[in-house]
């Protein structure tokens, strides 16, 4: 019995559970021995037990790393290295999809790579969250510019700023941040992470500090 790949490509590149994927495999004897072949075909990524995503071949999209990350452990958003990489502000390629989340911290790894998952405080998480439309029409959440700096300063050991001229090297030197795309930062951002979140000297001088970049 054959199954209309076009019938299966309204999935798209959404991860999907295991019932929905059976909804459209009922025209098979057994469903789920039909995915099993899949994933040994490279047709299906299995990313976790029960969450699938099709393949381009099947899907005729792109596999979004950053709309899989959203789906395999949430409440959760895009941040740290993979925010700013995908913001264009550090010139080094992420290898592992980075987010931060209010649940315990987590690793996955998949065959699409390896996925990990940061905690930082319940109500610290919402603040500076966007929904990215992509070019396929699909929307994921990431930290905006600020909140995804302000989440790595607050969650990597060893970051500690004591003057103006250390976070400057910081910024400049050790991520070789673009500053440019900070250009219209929204500093009221800062500020609510400075008063829900952790590491306040630290993140008071980014604020600072972006304050006096960009001051008129």
């Amino acid at each position: 019995m054959f199954l209309s790949m076009e019938k299966l490509s309204q999935i798209g590149n959404i991860p999907v559970d295991f019932q929905t994927l059976v909804s459209f495999l009922k025209p098979y004897r057994s469903p789920k021995d039909k995915a099993g072949k899949m994933v040994q075909s490279g047709q299906l990524f299995r990313l976790k037990k029960g969450l699938y995503v099709l393949s381009p071949e099947i899907s005729n999209t792109q596999i979004s790393r950053e709309l899989i990350a959203n789906h395999l452990y949430g409440p959760s958003c895009i941040s740290l290295e993979t925010a700013l990489s995908f913001y264009g502000m550090i010139p080094e390629r992420v290898m592992i999809t980075q987010s931060v989340t209010p649940k315990r911290k987590k690793v996955f790894e998949t065959s699409l790579g390896c996925f990990a998952f940061t905690s930082v405080p319940e109500h610290y998480f919402p603040i500076g969250i966007k929904q990215i439309i992509s070019e396929d029409g699909f929307a994921f959440q990431i930290a905006s510019p600020e909140k995804a700096l302000c989440d790595l300063i607050m969650t990597k050991a060893g970051i500690r700023f004591q003057s103006m001229k250390s976070i400057r090297e910081f910024l400049l030197e050790d991520l070789r941040l673009e500053l440019s795309v900070l250009e219209n930062v929204e500093i009221s951002i800062i500020r609510q992470c400075i008063a829900h979140g952790y590491k306040k000297t630290e993140l008071d001088f980014l604020c600072k500090f972006l304050e006096n970049e960009y001051a008129d």
